[in-house]
């Protein structure tokens, strides 16, 4: 038993299906990547701190002797596809589309209307946030302005109109 002056100068590399294998030191990322297409090198340091987010090795850096590292292979990501347009299958004119949209606007201005300026107590300032309206209509009534109506934006205003002309043009509204 002597005195014995050394130290280790292997860095270990685990892999995901923990295999560990030792490597001497100095030796760079990229000596230990190019076995291993799609894979990266993730420090345990940075794994313990920020988890999946931990950043990858780049692969020109050294690696550290008595120090731990991760070989994971980086997950496919799926081809971001362009959204597809929503399309109906009422097929429309311009002006009617156009006659649609205005009516579309007509009613959110409706409601921006039927907001009250202040709910707050005092009066001070506008409350912004959502806003509940609670009607009351038969189902004989819904049934009609559905069936009377061509597409949702139409409905909804029915709904409106029918709202202002039972409050008398002052609504009652509830904040959520």
């Amino acid at each position: 038993m002597g005195n014995s002056i050394g130290g280790r100068k292997k860095a270990k590399v685990m892999k995901i299906n923990g295999e560990i294998f030792k490597i001497k030191t100095p030796v760079r990322a990229w000596d230990i990547v190019k076995d291993y297409p799609g894979h990266v090198l993730l420090e345990s340091e940075s794994v313990k701190k920020f988890g999946i987010r931990a950043k990858p090795i780049e692969p020109q850096q050294e690696l550290r002797p008595k120090k731990i590292y991760f070989l994971v292979e980086l997950p496919k990501l799926p081809e971001e596809k362009v959204p597809r347009r929503a399309r109906s299958d009422v097929r429309m004119s311009a002006k009617d589309r156009l006659e649609c949209l205005m009516l579309s606007r007509r009613s959110i201005s409706d409601l921006s209307i039927a907001r009250p300026t202040s709910l707050a107590p005092g009066g001070s300032e506008p409350n912004p946030g959502p806003v509940r309206v609670k009607v009351r209509l038969p189902r004989a009534q819904l049934a009609k302005v559905v069936e009377g109506s061509r597409d949702e934006a139409e409905v909804a205003e029915k709904i409106i109109d029918l709202f202002m002309d039972k409050a008398g043009g002052s609504p009652v509204v509830q904040r959520v």
